[in-house]
């Protein structure tokens, strides 16, 4: 994942930093019935939990970028003995590893916080760019598990064994991020030339033979997770520059970055590389060994990539193939220290947003170096769980109605045929108003609408193509919730 600036529209009144993926909008549907059936039910689980660690958690920067030679602000060397100097740098920020000692560490309180707020499947970096294993792989000597880590000697020292059998535990699904570059390994970055990029720096044209090695490393290492950790429910691949591309797409993409004024003065920031990981090959062997995973290629767009995922943002409306954006809950992707996080308010709002356009929710919590959440990240998972205690059926197992939302009230629609209308609190606003109407969706008549939490029958009346809903002083006295009140309309008219 990259960096750089957004806000989401409405939800959000603090700047996050994150690169969005803005995908083409391409979706090629799974044929594997048992893919099929899978994906259906991701759909349904509608939030998840995504973790950014590694050694880089101790600097509090953003995850690899800063060892990548391209210039952008949210990514500047500002640590270490020498940052002036590239390969100092490199050689400090690979030194981290000497004193990442996470302690702390406590997976089934991460686990436990993660039920309780309702999150029902999470995604864990097995290994950013920068190529540092959070796992006990066999073939690299740069993870968690070697002698020069201190934590090597920790019985937890396994983080991933650890945090999937704890999610498990609490019946949490499990996903593995992946990064698919890999800038420690000399066949991606091959030490006998320098890095130009994010890319692979040498032209795998003219080194076959090295190009098969990182390959075969790759699918090696993505085998070996789904062979001796359990049950995987989902392969997260990241860093979608790495893929096989024809020359009509190289020349495109070329004369996007000219097109864009990216490279008014003949420089570019990033190259175009054809860079075949042979994914086709690698899908069918990780289901053999894994049958109906799901595989998210992120950004590539092909077979492979089973849901697509905007990263930092929301889409305007609801699309037309599974999806889930990736949000940070506070800072970046990585840890950094003093983050601030969303209300309570703001995740509840972003969560049904989400669900009410068709997506999920795939929502980021950085561990410190010491193996710890902050207590924002336990602050927001229990507001949503306090939520979602009393709302939760109208969000997992729902899908779209029109028109998705009027102003600060969203609408789903669960398989019974039932609508839930979300109103969710404006700023300052701890009451649902005495009177609330909806345009567009038409109960039939005589239907029984009421709020979640409650038994009371509301009157409605019919106005227009909507309703006008009566909320009574004692309920608006005592609602069930806060930051956002749902309404379930048991029928409407087609």
């Amino acid at each position: 994942m990259k960096k750089g600036i957004f806000i989401i529209a409405l939800l959000f009144s603090a700047q996050i930093f994150a690169q969005a993926i803005y995908e083409d909008e391409r979706y090629v549907p799974e044929t594997d019935p048992l893919v099929l059936k899978n994906l259906d039910e991701w759909q349904g689980k509608k939030f998840g939990l995504l973790m950014h660690w590694g050694t880089y958690s101790q600097w509090g920067i953003v995850e690899s970028w800063s060892i990548c030679p391209e210039d952008y602000g949210w990514c500047e060397r500002k640590k270490g003995s020498n940052p002036s100097n590239y390969n100092d740098y490199i050689k400090d920020y690979e030194g981290l590893r000497k004193t990442f000692n996470p302690v702390k560490f406590d997976p089934a309180k991460w686990a436990k916080a993660a039920k309780y707020a309702g999150m029902k499947y999470m995604v864990f970096t097995t290994k950013h760019h920068d190529g540092f294993n959070m796992y006990d792989t066999k073939y690299s000597d740069y993870k968690i598990t070697s002698k020069d880590v201190p934590f090597h000697t920790n019985p937890k020292a396994d983080v991933l064994k650890e945090i999937f059998n704890s999610f498990r535990g609490e019946g949490i699904s499990t996903g593995a991020y992946f990064s698919k570059p890999d800038w420690h390994n000399e066949n991606y970055w091959d030490p006998y030339f320098p890095p130009f990029d994010r890319n692979v720096n040498y032209d795998p044209s003219l080194y076959p033979e090295k190009w098969q090695k990182y390959v075969d490393f790759t699918h090696n290492q993505i085998l070996e997770i789904l062979s001796n950790y359990g049950k995987v429910d989902i392969l997260w691949l990241d860093g979608g520059w790495v893929r096989k591309r024809d020359q009509v797409n190289i020349k495109e993409n070329y004369d996007e970055k000219f097109t864009e004024n990216e490279s008014k003065n003949g420089f570019i920031k990033h190259r175009v590389v054809d860079q075949d990981p042979k994914m086709d090959e690698l899908v069918v062997k990780a289901r053999q060994k894994q049958p109906g995973l799901i595989v998210v290629d992120r950004a590539v767009h092909g077979k492979n990539q089973n849901y697509l995922t905007p990263e930092g943002r929301v889409p305007d409306k609801t699309l037309p193939y599974p999806w889930e954006s990736c949000i940070p809950a506070g800072g970046g992707w990585s840890y950094s220290p003093g983050a601030q996080y969303m209300t309570g308010r703001q995740g509840i709002h972003l969560l049904i947003d989400i669900v009410a356009k068709g997506g999920n929710l795939l929502l980021n919590v950085a561990p410190s170096p010491e193996g710890e959440w902050d207590k924002g990240a336990y602050d927001l998972l229990q507001a949503y769980g306090d939520w979602m205690k009393v709302n939760s059926t109208a969000i997992y197992n729902t899908k779209p109605i029109e028109p998705y939302k009027e102003e600060n009230i969203c609408f789903t629609q669960n398989k019974a045929g039932n609508v839930f209308a979300f109103y969710l609190a404006k700023e300052g606003e701890d009451k649902i108003p005495a009177e609330v109407t909806v345009k567009d969706i038409s109960p039939k008549k005589g239907t029984k609408i009421t709020m979640l939490g409650s038994k009371t029958s509301l009157k409605w009346t019919k106005e227009g193509n909507g309703f006008k809903l009566i909320i009574p002083e004692s309920l608006r006295n005592n609602l069930p919730a806060k930051e956002a009140w749902t309404l379930k309309i048991e029928a409407i008219n087609r």
